[in-house]
């Protein structure tokens, strides 16, 4: 496992972006549990925040995709809505303790 980012590095209801080892990976926070996941959509393989550390829908409540519009639960990762309809982000094994974030890159 590889240190990620202390816990208070991801608000509630918030999403931050980070490059470790050279991957491309998100991390959000809902309900005081870390979902991590590679950064790149299932339809066209890009980025999916529209600013840096920007990942979430205006309501925070599920991940969007700022090339199409493409929505995500985030719990799981998987699309509701939008072109890649039934196909899912990769998640990140990650797990948290009193230092901080830790993934399984």
């Amino acid at each position: 496992m590889k240190f990620l980012c202390t816990g208070a590095d991801v608000a509630e209801a918030a999403s931050r972006g980070f490059d470790l080892e050279g991957k491309k990976l998100f991390a959000v926070r809902r309900a005081g549990q870390v979902y991590v996941y590679l950064n790149r959509c299932p339809h066209r393989g890009v980025g999916l925040e529209w600013q840096p550390d920007q990942f979430l829908d205006p309501s925070k409540s599920l991940i969007q995709c700022a090339t199409h519009g493409a929505l995500f639960l985030i719990e799981d990762g998987e699309c509701v809505s939008g072109p890649c309809a039934g196909q899912s982000l990769s998640a990140v094994p990650c797990r948290e303790d009193a230092q901080g974030l830790w993934v399984d890159v």
